[in-house]
C-alpha cells in the first residue's frame, strides 16, 4: 500500500511536473545566458583540467571540487541507468538524453555560480554553500531553504547511500558469492576512513578515484567500440532514427513509441547529470576560486563528461555488440548492469569484471559525494552542530544498505530528489538576474585584463 502511494507520487514528479519544470528553467537560463554552454564549452573543459592558484578562499581545489561533483554524478546510473533507458524507451531515449543534457549545462552553470557567490564560512573557517544558502541569502526565503536542506539530508541517506550500498553488495555477491555481511563491514569501514575527516579528505580521495575509475571504464569501452568500428555509424543512425519513431513498431523489444523514447531520455538525462537537482553546487561552494563564474564553467563541464562521454560510451557498447533484446531463461529482457556486463564480456575476456569494478567504484564514489552533500544540509538545519553525529549515521546507513533489499527506498529516493530540485529551481529562476550580472562581469574582466589567470 505505502509503496503504491510512493510510486504514484514518484510518477507524478518524474514523468510530468518536474521534468517539464526542469526543461522550462533550463531553456530559460540558456536563452538568458545566450547559449553559454555552446559558446564556452571548450573554455569550461580547459578550466576543468587546468591547475589554478590555491591562494583563493575555499577548502579544496577547483579540480577536487569537480571530482567530488562527478563522484556523485558519474554513478551507477551511467551504467545500469543507460541500459534501463534503452530497454524501457529504445535507443531513441539516448538522443533525448543528449538534448536534456545540453539544456542542463546552463542550469548547472547557474547553480554553481550562485553557490560560490552566496557561500559562507563556518566557525572553523570552512566554506558552506549550496541552494539552501543562495535561497536564504539571495531571496531571504528561509523556509524554502530549510525544506531544501531537509530533502537533501533524506536524499543523501536514501538514493545517495542505501541504493548505492545495496547495488555494490549485490554486484559483489553475484560475482564472487561473498557474504553481504562481510561486504557491509568492509564497505562501512572504508566509508568511515574516507568520510570522518571531512571535505579535504574526500576531495583528495575523489581526485584520485574518479579519474581512475572513469579512465578504466572509458578506455575499456572505447576498445570495444574501435574493435567494432564498422557498427559505429549504424549505431548512431539507429539512435537518431529511433528518437523520431512516431509510431511504435509491431511488438517485440522494438515496440517503442516517440513518447516513450522522450520520457526515458529526459528522466535518465536528468538523473545522469543531476543538473537542477541542487546537489553539485554544494561541492562547488567549497572550491578555491576567485570568480563565481570560473567555478560555474568548471561545474558545467561535468554535464558534458558524464552525459556525453561516460553515458554515451555505455550506449554505443550495447549498440555495437548486438546484445540488446536478449532474454533470460524466465523470458525477461536482460537489463541494467547485467546487460552492460554481457556487452563488455562479448568482446573483452574479463569484460564483466571491468563493469563490476565500475559499478562498485562508481557506487562508492557516489556514497562519498553524497556524504558531503548530506552533511552540509544537516549542518544548515542544525546550525553547524552535531556534524559527527550525521557522519556516524551515514556510515551506519552504508552498513544497513549493504545487507538489505530495500525496495521502498527507490521511490523515496526519487521523491526526495524531486522535492530538492523543485526548491532549487525556484531559487534559480528568481536569481537568474544575479547569474547574468556575474557572468557579464567575469567576461568583461577576462576581455579587459589578459594578465588574469583566465
Amino acid at each position: 500500500m505505502i509503496i503504491n502511494i510512493l510510486q504514484k507520487i514518484d510518477f507524478f514528479l518524474w514523468n510530468g511536473f518536474l521534468v517539464y519544470l526542469l526543461l522550462i528553467v533550463g531553456i530559460f537560463l540558456t536563452v538568458r545566458l545566450k547559449g553559454i554552454q555552446f559558446r564556452y564549452l571548450i573554455l569550461s573543459l580547459k578550466y576543468a583540467f587546468k591547475r589554478h592558484s590555491s591562494e583563493h578562499e575555499g577548502d579544496i581545489s577547483q579540480f577536487q571540487s569537480l571530482m567530488t561533483s562527478l563522484a556523485a554524478t558519474i554513478g551507477i546510473g551511467s551504467i545500469a541507468g543507460m541500459a534501463t533507458a534503452i530497454t524501457a524507451g529504445g535507443f531513441g531515449a539516448i538522443f533525448w538524453m543528449w538534448v536534456v543534457s545540453i539544456i542542463g549545462m546552463a542550469t548547472k552553470y547557474s547553480e554553481a555560480l550562485l553557490a560560490v557567490k552566496y557561500r559562507e564560512q563556518d566557525a572553523s573557517n570552512q566554506m558552506k554553500g549550496g541552494p539552501m544558502y543562495y535561497i536564504k541569502n539571495g531571496l531571504n526565503m528561509k523556509k524554502l531553504a530549510f525544506f531544501f536542506a531537509l530533502f537533501g539530508v533524506l536524499a543523501s541517506l536514501g538514493g545517495g547511500n542505501l541504493i548505492q550500498a545495496q547495488s555494490i553488495s549485490d554486484a559483489i555477491f553475484e560475482l564472487f558469492g561473498t557474504s553481504k555481511y562481510f561486504t557491509a563491514i568492509i564497505l562501512a569501514f572504508i566509508s568511515f576512513i574516507s568520510i570522518i575527516r571531512g571535505i579535504k579528505s574526500l576531495g583528495k580521495i575523489n581526485s584520485f578515484l574518479v579519474p581512475f575509475m572513469a579512465l578504466l571504464y572509458v578506455i575499456s569501452g572505447l576498445i570495444i567500440i574501435v574493435l567494432k568500428y564498422n557498427l559505429i555509424i549504424p549505431g548512431i543512425i539507429l539512435i537518431v532514427k529511433s528518437a523520431f519513431n512516431f509510431r511504435a513498431a509491431s511488438g517485440g523489444v522494438l515496440g517503442f513509441s516517440f513518447m516513450s523514447a522522450i520520457q526515458m531520455g529526459l528522466a535518465r538525462g536528468i538523473s545522469s547529470n543531476e543538473a537542477g537537482l541542487g546537489s553539485a553546487p554544494i561541492a562547488s561552494a567549497a572550491a578555491k576560486t576567485d570568480y563565481p563564474s570560473r567555478q560555474a564553467l568548471i561545474s558545467m563541464s561535468s554535464v558534458f563528461l558524464s552525459s556525453f562521454v561516460v553515458c554515451t560510451i555505455t550506449v554505443l557498447v550495447i549498440a555495437v555488440t548486438n546484445v540488446y533484446g536478449i532474454r533470460l531463461i524466465n523470458g525477461d529482457l536482460l537489463n541494467g548492469a547485467p546487460l552492460v556486463m554481457h556487452a563488455f564480456e562479448n568482446v573483452l575476456p574479463f569484460g564483466k569484471y571491468i563493469v563490476a569494478i565500475g559499478v562498485c567504484l562508481f557506487g562508492f564514489s557516489t556514497i562519498l559525494g553524497w556524504s558531503y552533500y548530506g552533511e552540509k544540509c544537516f549542518e544548515f538545519i542544525f546550525n553547524g552542530k552535531n556534524n559527527y553525529a550525521f557522519r556516524l549515521l551515514f556510515i551506519l546507513t552504508v552498513f544497513l544498505g549493504s545487507i538489505s533489499n530495500i525496495q521502498i527506498v527507490w521511490p523515496l529516493a526519487d521523491i526526495t530528489n524531486g522535492l530538492m530540485a523543485a526548491c532549487n529551481l525556484i531559487g534559480l529562476f528568481l536569481l537568474s538576474s544575479v547569474v547574468l550580472k556575474e557572468t557579464k562581469i567575469f567576461f568583461l574582466r577576462k576581455t579587459a585584463n589578459k594578465t588574469f589567470d583566465f
